[in-house]
């Protein structure tokens, strides 16, 4: 029991320590840090990242047309908030009974993120030893540097990634009914969750293809049409909130595929804006290598997501296309856990904890929405 209790500190530990690391320069209003110019607003920085804000516009409305006109005055229609998906909302909004709105946001993303954590560790633990598990769960706490930048501000991320690594957790001990109710929180916090139905269909299929006997059963899989449903509840959601069943598709540009691979290239496309791109063919890189190895490996239920997500990555046209993959980077710890654990990404791991930690603050300093008047977000 004590050394469960333990575990679970230290996994509390990785969630927290690296997000109030990232807070500590701006909420003690840092002129600069390391050379890199810093906002002087405080804890405000953080809570106005995007899309933060949007959130907290959902929360305090509930999607109502009229009080979003009324109260909030972003240059935006007020279909757009259709995009940001109703969960991560409707728990700012619980825990908003007790706290500021922008704090219960946080509050939110904190729980979030160690939840994600802690269903990392018990997934890549079915892959290595307890020692080499608590090591990779830390790397997963700050890496990619993206993630830890969106589970330190006001984020759904988090909540996404948790339910994806809990479905698929309890997908794997064929536990059906947790996979589906947290497939379900997935794709009741973001679109792309339903990609998990999609890829456990594809699983099943595979396993049917290659006589599997340890295949998942066609007559116990049934919980995972929770995972669908849940799609169509958020539209019903709309039907009663916005009055439009099909509100998300009228939301305006906020899908960003497009009807051809890698058209995030086209530097003149609105959500790229700039040439300088060439990090994003080693996403595709490592993204493809990835993929391959859990084939290899023939992890069949992780393939099928990683990759279902890495294709649909590939047309994506946004210059922040490793936030639609983040999804899939924990998958990517299992395909590369026996590279991780090597000496040498150690010792480079070690040394580039500072430029993430750099990075991340120039990021969350720059990113942020312009707000003159706080106090309808309070």
């Amino acid at each position: 029991m004590n050394k469960k209790f333990g575990k679970y500190l230290l996994i509390l530990a990785f969630t927290l320590i690296p997000t109030i690391l990232v807070w500590l320069p701006f909420f003690l209003k840092f002129d600069s840090f390391w050379g890199i110019p810093l906002p002087k607003n405080g804890m405000e920085t953080i809570v106005a990242n995007y899309d933060g804000p949007l959130y907290l516009v959902a929360a305090k409305t509930l999607y109502n047309k009229v009080l979003i006109g009324q109260s909030f005055q972003f240059p935006l229609p007020t279909e757009y908030y259709a995009a940001h998906f109703p969960l991560f909302p409707l728990l700012i909004k619980a825990f908003g009974f007790f706290i500021n709105y922008p704090y219960a946001m946080l509050i939110v993303t904190l729980i979030s993120s160690f939840l994600a954590t802690l269903f990392f560790e018990k997934l890549i633990s079915q892959f290595v030893d307890e020692k080499s598990a608590m090591f990779l769960t830390f790397v997963f706490s700050v890496l990619p540097a993206r993630w830890l930048i969106v589970r330190s501000v006001g984020s759904a991320d988090p909540l996404f990634v948790a339910g994806i690594l809990a479905s698929v957790y309890f997908f794997r001990n064929k536990k059906y009914w947790q996979a589906g109710i947290w497939g379900a929180v997935a794709t009741f916090t973001k679109s792309p969750g339903i990609l998990l139905f999609v890829a456990y269909a594809i699983s099943y299929l595979v396993g049917l293809i290659n006589k599997d006997k340890l295949n998942h059963s066609l007559k116990k899989i049934y919980p995972l049409l929770l995972i669908p449903a849940s799609l169509i509840l958020v539209f019903v959601f709309y039907k009663i909130t916005m009055g439009d069943f099909f509100a998300y598709f009228h939301s305006g540009d906020n899908i960003h595929l497009g009807f051809l691979p890698f058209q995030i290239f086209n530097y003149s496309a609105p959500w790229v804006g700039t040439f300088w791109l060439e990090e994003i063919i080693f996403i595709y890189l490592i993204g493809a290598a990835g993929v391959y190895k859990l084939i290899a490996k023939k992890e069949t239920d992780l393939a099928c997501f990683a990759g279902l997500l890495f294709l649909v990555i590939l047309f994506v046209s946004h210059r922040d296309v490793l936030r639609y993959f983040l999804p899939a980077a924990p998958f990517l710890f299992v395909a590369f856990s026996d590279v991780l654990l090597k000496k040498e990404f150690k010792i480079a791991f070690v040394i580039i904890l500072i430029p993430i930690y750099l990075y991340s603050l120039a990021f969350i300093s720059q990113n942020v929405m312009p707000i003159s008047n706080w106090a309808p977000f309070l």
